[in-house]
């Protein structure tokens, strides 16, 4: 039998030819699937990752709630034009503890997996207050009443809590003492500052909103900002890569 009578067999009948791609969709799908289930995980670990601080937690949550995941993702692509304007790629790595993640395409405004330390605290809350008066041609809308609400953290130990059932390493200790980590965090001379540092490492201690008499939406908001990017050592992970 000819190759070409071979073919006539599925192309003269459907039914065939139907069976024919099921048994080869269902063949691709257990070599993609099958591994995972072996895998403890798909991500590979990279040094300096950390759970967000109670504080950080808080800031995303209201990065989330006020929609600026809209305008802003938070994946830089490896292109070369992305890295030489945001950074080193951004890195599976970086959003393992992240519940929704914060990749995406859309961007009205710069991607800010890199933002972390880029500008001032002043710079941000002039930015969330009036975005004009620090970038003349933004269009995103202000948010000065986030200096003025009150943070509610009543609700911060729960929610890590379900992150912890989700995957993300937060011990009982750090749920615990949730409340005081994210006080201690808005006060460097608290007396809970260091023991925050130790369950945080490079978790920037501050008054983030300049106002000392409160813990504002402002601060949380201004403490997630500035420390995206800033955990891992990307000067260590491209001397490895280039060892390799």
């Amino acid at each position: 039998m000819s190759v070409w009578a071979k073919h006539q067999i599925f192309e003269k009948n459907s039914i065939v030819l139907l069976i024919g791609i099921l048994i080869v969709v269902a063949i691709g799908g257990l070599v993609e699937i099958v591994p995972l289930f072996y895998l403890k995980s798909t991500i590979e670990k990279v040094e300096g990752m950390r759970p967000y601080t109670p504080l950080e937690l808080a800031g995303r949550d209201i990065y989330i709630r006020e929609g600026c995941y809209n305008c802003h993702s938070q994946m830089i692509r490896p292109l070369r034009d992305e890295v030489e304007r945001y950074g080193h790629y951004s890195l599976a790595a970086e959003s393992m503890y992240d519940h929704p993640f914060q990749w995406g395409s859309k961007r009205t405004g710069p991607d800010l997996a890199r933002v972390g330390g880029k500008y001032s605290d002043e710079w941000q809350r002039a930015h969330l207050a009036n975005p004009r008066s620090v970038v003349p041609g933004s269009i995103m809308p202000g948010y000065p009443f986030l200096a003025k609400t009150q943070l509610d953290a009543k609700n911060i130990a729960a929610n890590m809590k379900v992150l912890a059932l989700e995957g993300v390493p937060y011990t009982p200790d750090m749920i615990a003492k949730a409340e005081a980590d994210l006080v201690a965090q808005t006060d460097p001379d608290s007396a809970g500052a260091a023991e925050l540092a130790k369950r945080y490492p490079k978790a920037l201690s501050r008054d983030f909103d300049g106002n000392p008499g409160a813990i504002t939406e402002a601060d949380a908001l201004i403490a997630y900002l500035q420390m995206l990017g800033t955990l891992v050592d990307f000067k260590t992970y491209d001397k490895k890569a280039n060892v390799r």
